[in-house]
């Protein structure tokens, strides 16, 4: 097996064993449940148990790669060419109110690239998996994004940043523009399972502000192997310390680049 094959491998082992303990919180939080900072930033009993198994076995297979996790913070020489980019439980909010929309996103970046990642929804037993020239799939099948060829025609997703509350720039505007040139926007509340459904084709585009690396390093390779285009907004290479992500099946991407840039000022919406 190539390297990257034994490292999706380790991170398919880890994300399982994660979804085991989310699944085993479920409903059973009681008082665990605090928020971090900003209001609506959640944190729970079962994020950090979730997050002490991934590193677990993470450590236990390749102890000298470095991590950077969403409980933890930096673990390790994060210069290192291997670095792991954790969210033990992407989509909080809705699992302290048992809205079935959240999981595990685990995502290798290679010299800060996205090489290999896995995300696994434990309610609905679904597992996504990527790595650079080794495809994607969905539950160990081939998965593919749409073929939406029309931006009118299309489905999208997205989602909005803790800071909303605090900044015009907070995806308001975006979202209303959007709604009217699209069948549809949908907020699902967990940035990892939005990349992963315009993997399989279940949305045809995704963008987002206000995100960490640990929220979408794993959707990122999954949706490129799965045959789609992730960029900045404007079409540039994406960096991943941006915060800002688009993502699409290809077809309809440089039609929502140029929707994106110009969408109008929110005010005019009111």
């Amino acid at each position: 097996m190539t390297n990257l094959q034994i490292f999706l491998d380790i991170a398919s082992a880890a994300a399982l064993a994660a979804g085991t303990v989310l699944q085993d919180y479920l409903g059973q939080l009681e008082d665990s449940v605090t928020e971090k900072g900003r209001p609506g930033d959640l944190v729970t009993a079962a994020d950090k148990a979730s997050e002490k198994v991934i590193l677990e076995v993470l450590h236990r297979h390749l102890p000298h790669h470095s991590i950077l996790a969403e409980e933890s913070g930096k673990i390790g020489d994060q210069d290192n060419e291997y670095l792991w980019a954790i969210d033990p439980l992407d989509g909080t909010t809705n699992y302290a109110h048992q809205y079935p929309c959240f999981a595990v996103s685990i995502g290798l970046l290679i010299g800060g690239i996205p090489q290999v990642g896995v995300i696994y929804d434990p309610f609905h037993n679904e597992l996504f998996q990527a790595a650079a020239g080794l495809g994607a799939t969905r539950n160990r099948r081939p998965m593919k994004v749409s073929q939406t060829a029309e931006l009118s025609k299309s489905l999208l997703v997205t989602g909005f940043a803790y800071d909303r509350r605090e900044t015009t720039d907070n995806n308001y505007a975006e979202f209303c523009h959007l709604t009217h040139q699209t069948q549809g926007v949908r907020r699902g509340g967990a940035a990892s399972l939005d990349l992963a459904y315009v993997a399989c084709g279940r949305v045809d585009g995704y963008w987002e502000r206000g995100i960490a690396p640990w929220d979408v390093a794993a959707g990122i390779i999954l949706v490129k192997e799965a045959g789609g285009q992730v960029s900045a907004y404007d079409g540039s290479p994406v960096k991943i310390e941006s915060g800002r992500l688009l993502a699409t099946n290809g077809h309809i991407h440089n039609k929502l680049s140029q929707e994106l840039i110009n969408v109008p000022p929110l005010s005019t919406w009111c």
